[in-house]
Formats: C-alpha cells, sequence, structure tokens
C-alpha cells in the first residue's frame, strides 16, 4: 500500500486482499474508488447513494443529466435494480455477461435519479475484470461508475492516466495494469419495441443480432443533437478530446481495401490521405505550430511529421482500441496542438473506435480526394 499524490493508491494484481478490503469501506461509507475493468478505468460509488452519486459528478466535472452504470457481480442483481427483465434482457445476460455490454431497463424506486440522471431507467452490466468483480462482492455495494477521467477528457487506461485527471478529487484507486479492450462498454436500450445500440462497443450490432434478432442504432450516434436529453453515457457532450485540435482526414469512399496486405507500399487511397495529412502538417508547422500524426503502423513510415503516433495495425481493431485513449493522451504529454488522424474504421470494431475518434475531433473530418 502506497501513497502517491495525496491519493491512496494500491498497486494490486487482485489478489491484494488489503486493498480490496480498504476500497470496500470507502464505498460503504460514500467515498469514491476508483478501480480497473476490462474496458477503462471506473470512478465508483455506491449506485444507491444519491449524495456519493453527486460526488462523481463533483469530481468528473460531468454534467448531471448524463446518467452512470450500475456495475454488478451477479446476474440476479438485474432484478433488484429493474421493474422488470424482458426475455431479450436474460437472453443478452446469458451471453454476454460478465463482459463489456450495459443494458438499459425501467428502474425500481431504490435506484436514486442521482444515479439515473433523472430518468426513469437504469444503466446495468457486469463487468469481468477480476478486481471489479472483487470490489463489487466485498463491498456489497452496487457500484455507480463512469470513467474514470475530468469529464470530456480520454478515458483512462492505465491508473498514471487516472491519477492525472482525479488527484486530490477521490478517495482512492485501485492499480490493475493496462486494461484489455480500452473503450468503453456497448449499450442497448432494451426498454422500446426494438433494442437499440445508444453507444457502440466491443459487443458489436451483429453480435448482438445473433443472439435476440433485429437491433437498431441509435440515430444520434451518427448525427448528434445538442438538445438531446441523453440516455445513457456519451451521447450528447464532447468526449475523450485531448488539448489540441483532432482533425480526422478520410479518402471519400473511404472502405475496407481488400488488397492492402498484398503491398508494401500504401495503397491509392491511404496515399491520398497520407499526402493530405502531410500537406496539413506543413502548414501548421510552417505556423510554428506543434503538430501530431496518428497513424497505423502500416502507414505510419509515409508520414513527415516528428511525433507520428502508431495506434496499431489497419485490421486489428482489438489492438487499436486498447491504444486509442493512450495515444490521444500522449499529444497532451508532447503538447501537440493540431492532431490529424487516419479514418480508423478498417476493422472489426471501426464503428466503436471511430465513434469515441469522431467525438474526440467534434466531428472535424476532412475528404482527401
Amino acid at each position: 500500500m502506497t501513497e502517491k499524490n495525496n491519493i491512496n493508491t494500491i498497486i494490486s494484481d487482485g489478489n491484494d486482499n488489503e486493498a480490496i478490503s480498504k476500497a470496500s469501506k470507502i464505498l460503504k461509507n460514500g467515498g469514491l474508488v476508483a478501480f480497473p475493468t476490462e474496458t477503462v478505468y471506473g470512478l465508483g460509488a455506491d449506485a444507491l447513494n444519491e449524495e456519493a452519486a453527486a460526488k462523481i459528478y463533483a469530481a468528473k466535472g460531468r454534467p448531471s443529466d448524463n446518467p452512470l452504470i450500475v456495475h454488478i457481480a451477479d446476474k440476479d442483481s438485474v432484478y433488484e435494480l429493474a421493474t422488470e427483465v424482458p426475455e431479450k434482457a436474460v437472453m443478452l445476460m446469458e451471453a454476454f455477461w460478465p463482459g463489456p455490454l450495459t443494458i438499459i431497463l425501467n428502474k425500481k424506486k431504490i435506484v436514486p435519479d442521482g444515479t439515473t440522471g433523472g430518468l426513469d431507467t437504469v444503466a446495468i452490466r457486469m463487468p469481468s475484470h477480476p478486481v471489479a468483480m472483487k470490489l463489487i462482492k466485498e463491498s456489497g455495494v452496487f457500484i455507480a461508475a463512469p470513467s474514470a477521467n475530468t469529464s470530456g477528457r480520454p478515458s483512462p487506461t492505465l491508473a498514471e492516466h487516472v491519477i492525472e485527471d482525479m488527484n486530490g478529487r477521490i478517495d482512492m484507486i485501485l492499480d490493475g495494469g493496462a486494461v484489455g479492450i480500452g473503450i468503453e462498454s456497448t449499450i442497448v436500450d432494451l426498454t422500446g419495441d426494438v433494442p437499440t445500440i445508444l453507444r457502440p462497443g466491443f459487443v458489436t450490432k451483429k453480435m448482438l443480432e445473433s443472439i435476440i434478432g433485429e437491433v437498431e442504432i441509435d440515430k444520434a450516434i451518427i448525427e448528434p443533437d445538442p438538445n438531446l436529453r441523453p440516455k445513457a453515457p456519451g451521447m450528447k457532450y464532447t468526449h475523450y478530446a485531448p488539448k489540441g485540435e483532432v482533425t480526422i482526414v478520410e479518402y471519400e469512399d473511404d472502405g475496407i481495401n481488400p488488397d492492402k496486405d498484398k503491398d508494401e507500399s500504401p495503397q491509392s487511397n491511404d496515399k491520398k490521405v497520407i499526402d493530405k495529412i502531410n500537406s496539413l502538417v506543413e502548414k501548421k508547422n510552417a505556423q510554428g505550430y506543434k503538430t501530431a500524426v496518428i497513424a497505423t503502423k502500416e502507414n505510419a513510415p509515409y508520414y513527415k511529421c516528428e511525433n507520428v503516433l502508431i495506434v496499431g495495425e489497419a485490421d486489428k481493431g482489438v489492438t487499436i482500441s486498447a491504444n486509442l485513449y493512450a495515444i490521444l493522451r500522449k499529444c497532451d504529454t508532447i503538447g501537440a496542438e493540431y492532431i490529424y488522424s487516419e479514418a480508423l474504421n478498417q476493422n472489426e470494431l471501426g464503428g466503436a473506435i471511430m465513434n469515441r475518434l469522431l467525438k474526440a475531433a467534434g466531428h472535424r473530418v476532412i475528404k482527401a480526394n
């Protein structure tokens, strides 16, 4: 057990019983604990304690109408939180829990409005990370937990990221090392006639439909509505943004290139994106600004920029998702004022990754023709 930057930071591999015990007591007493999940680090409080939930909003600087996800350790807990659990919810729980899927159901009165952003629905998930599961079980409370970062900043995938944002604002951090997936859970609303994805993630639309049939995607994911009252985290507000200005550069007809692996040199569409980014970098550098490029491993050698940050291989979405937030934070570390990123949609998690990247860029996209 060590003290670091005025926060009790616990270095644990998930088997540190003393650390889990101390964190559990903090949660029971209405305090805040950051902990690892398989997606990102969460900032936890007792979900049924409205005053504790309010501390989350205060620590993050989070708008009070942005609902929190309630983390549980067993499927039976859903029946304590929701007024009804439809058959499709049961099917999804059996297929994807524990794991990176959040379901939205109508809530019981025991769930305070302060946890749900004033909504009559509650977002619930069962994480698979062993530290998260131990913490929920030992604390004996349902844990409301958004990502453990200042609102609007890139979500934390390391305990060090949590310290950067939460120093002096929370009671404890449980350090479980790097997370695995790196982007937040998929959120599915099951309160309507057709299950609807409110936030894309590791569990894809295709995976959901293989279990429960038809699934829709909320239009707000594609075309953000500033007047929207968000039913799930991340639907309305700017997220994941570094301090510098992020711009995505994509080819007009950007898509998967079946011949990508047949030539070591960039394909024609990629070359147009690379040329456009190099031109933008050259212009900003000439004006005295510091720039950075977020690139796939395949294209990185072709960029003429001092700071080329490799996010992963183009067709390996899990690698890109695991690295994305750390790369965005690194842009701050190097002081990048203008950041140009390739579109990162040529993989199995392309929709979820681009959802986060577009939010980081404030939907700032330039076409390379």
